[in-house]
């Protein structure tokens, strides 16, 4: 039988609209039989005796009403408030044109209550038809593979356009809304009850739900953190919708639904941006972004369009990675004139023309190395892409008066352990000893952030990948804590502080609150539906602390040893005060740092960092190997 029915679904759709035309075809004249045995209360009621064929007529008479009010054109296992429309006004017709039958004595003399009842019965066959063979496939499929029972935390327009599209797919099972509106609490939606959201740790267990969907796309990430809190200890699978303005066009799919958003977790919402800060620099200016296909670059790439630059220039090494952004900028440019170009920052000459020939006014230098293990195992490239990679772009960008520049920093310049964060200090230093020059116009500043969510060699992805194959997820300590932020929030933060530079500036963003690495694991795992194990404890998928990282810090730091800082006109950009190392200097520290580097001398490299780069304790346990390996 289960065979039988799994080859009728993988009929063709026209065959399976024909097989439900011949059954209505044998059902509207039985129907009509019902009708009149109940109205004559006998089983040999009279039969249409002056039309022979009456019968034959009335079925085919349905059967295309029906399917010009677009009834067949309905999925048996999705039909909704549509086919619910398209029957009622298919059989509104029918009874309809019987009644101006039976007034114009068009048609057999039949009770006047027969084009009423016989609409009744046709309205309950069909959908009592439907019904029954959705439920069977549904129970059909549900035996074969394994049925996964859901709660939607969310009773509104989301939580029933979600009930709606699961209720196409046999593998879900809902089985009841969950809210915390008072007035949709102990009302009943869609025909499933709403439970009050802070009884699920009391009642999911009763209900046999394993797994919960939030649909609350319109909800702040702060609402959706403390939902995401109240559903974490129950360790079931949570997953939910994304926020309305990533819905096409507000309508909700089963491919909309996703694992929580690890935004989410950090319950941080975003400042909306400023429009006149995001379009001082942009709006009808000619833009560069370099390393344009990196997760910072290419997002930035992202906000500048829609601020409708006047030309924007995509700098990138990577061939690829260029490929891929220019595809994406070009389809949402309108019109907007886009070179993507492939080059190295160190190339400073052909920075120079491309900065003139196409006379820039703005430059994001987003290009860097900064994954730290893999630029602590090679210090020299880290160090010349972006110490003097930097200085050298920074020089083209004066050589062609250029207006802004605005380099992207990071939090790992702040007393650094690291190769990586040490190059970018050196070059924070370099915009700042060139700032501090009489004869330079251009306006140098400089964005100091921490991590975002979501960036190549981030860890949250990396987490996925580890849970979803079971485990173990890898923590480097039980203590290492950094500062998360979105892209998005970041991207737009970049623009705006550059906005606000006068020349020198070291803007540092709020992080919100740090988070400890662990934590986040822990949350990962819990909301996938499985517990944490550590050390010899129980649980589903174990942590695992695999030790510091060469470079890596416990803690990160946004500001250099004591200096102060000062707000200004946006509420998360706060600008530092910090000292700087004059031109002359810095530029003969970076010729020594780069011979460092063709000579390959580690132990030197390190050392000219250590003395110039506050705080910069070198490691030298791999310096060896490094150096044999060179």
């Amino acid at each position: 039988m289960k065979k039988t029915v799994l080859w009728m679904l993988a009929l063709p759709r026209r065959v399976k609209q024909n097989i439900l035309i011949i059954a209505d075809l044998i059902a509207f004249p039985i129907l009509l039989w019902m009708v009149l045995a109940l109205r004559y209360d006998r089983l040999d009621p009279p039969m249409l005796p002056n039309i022979p064929l009456g019968w034959l007529y009335l079925a085919v008479f349905g059967v295309i009403i029906l399917k010009v009010c677009g009834v067949y054109r309905a999925v048996v296992r999705a039909f909704d408030e549509k086919f619910l429309q398209d029957l009622l006004l298919a059989v509104g017709i029918i009874v309809g044109i019987l009644v101006v039958g039976l007034s114009l004595e068009l048609l057999p003399t039949l009770p006047r209550s027969t084009p009423f009842t016989f609409g009744f019965f046709v309205f309950l066959w069909i959908w009592a038809s439907r019904s029954t063979i959705r439920r069977a496939v549904r129970l059909l499929v549900q035996l074969q593979a394994p049925v996964s029972r859901i709660a939607i935390y969310g009773a509104g327009v989301a939580g029933r356009q979600t009930f709606a599209a699961l209720k196409a797919a046999p593998e879900y099972f809902v089985v009841a809304f969950f809210d915390d509106d008072p007035s949709l609490i102990g009302t009943s939606v869609q025909g499933l009850r709403v439970y009050a959201g802070k009884d699920f740790a009391r009642i999911h267990q009763t209900l046999m739900v394993n797994e919960v969907l939030i649909a609350l796309p319109s909800a702040s990430r702060t609402r959706r953190r403390e939902v995401i809190e109240r559903l974490e200890p129950t360790k079931i699978r949570v997953r939910s919708l994304p926020g309305f303005n990533q819905l096409v066009n507000g309508q909700v799919s089963i491919s909309d639904i996703n694992e929580v958003d690890v935004a989410d977790l950090l319950g941080r919402d975003a400042v909306p941006p400023s429009p006149e800060l995001m379009e001082k620099d942009v709006t009808g200016k000619r833009v560069m972004v370099t390393g344009a296909g990196g997760s910072i670059g290419s997002e930035l790439c992202r906000q500048l369009i829609a601020a409708k630059p006047s030309l924007l220039i995509l700098w990138e090494l990577t061939e690829y990675a260029l490929y891929s952004i220019e595809q994406e900028i070009k389809g949402i440019a309108n019109g907007i004139p886009i070179v993507p170009i492939l080059g190295s920052v160190l190339h400073q000459e052909r920075m120079t023309r491309v900065l003139k020939h196409y006379q820039i006014d703005t430059v994001y230098h987003a290009a860097a190395y900064k994954h730290v293990p893999l630029v602590e195992w090679n210090p020299f490239e880290g160090v010349v892409n972006n110490s003097v990679g930097t200085l050298r772009t920074a020089k083209s960008a004066i050589a062609a008066g250029v207006s802004t520049f605005v380099l992207i920093s990071t939090d790992k310049a702040v007393r650094p352990t690291n190769v990586m964060g040490a190059s970018k200090r050196l070059a924070e230093l370099a915009l700042q000893a060139l700032a501090a020059e009489p004869d330079v116009k251009t306006r140098f500043c400089m964005v100091r952030f921490g991590n975002v969510l979501g960036s190549s060699g981030s860890v949250v992805p990396l987490f996925r990948e580890q849970i979803a194959k079971g485990g173990p997820v890898t923590v480097t300590h039980p203590e290492v804590t950094r500062y998360f932020m979105t892209i998005p929030e970041a991207s737009q933060l970049v623009i705006q502080a550059g906005a606000m530079g006068k020349g020198g500036d070291v803007f540092v963003l709020d992080m919100g609150e740090p988070v400890k690495i662990v934590d986040l694991a822990r949350k990962m795992i819990n909301l996938s539906g499985m517990s944490a194990r550590e050390s010899d404890g129980d649980g589903d998928i174990e942590i695992q602390f695999s030790g510091l990282r060469p470079g890596e810090k416990l803690y990160e730091e946004l500001l250099i040893g004591s200096n102060v800082v000062t707000g200004t006109d946006h509420p998360r950009i706060m600008r530092a005060v910090e000292a700087l190392i004059p031109l002359s200097v810095l530029e003969h520290l970076l010729e020594e740092l780069h011979q460092a580097a063709q000579d390959y001398d580690v132990v030197r490299l390190k050392e000219l960092l250590a003395q110039h780069v506050e705080g910069y304790v070198p490691d030298m346990s791999i310096t060896g190997m490094m150096m044999v390996a060179s």
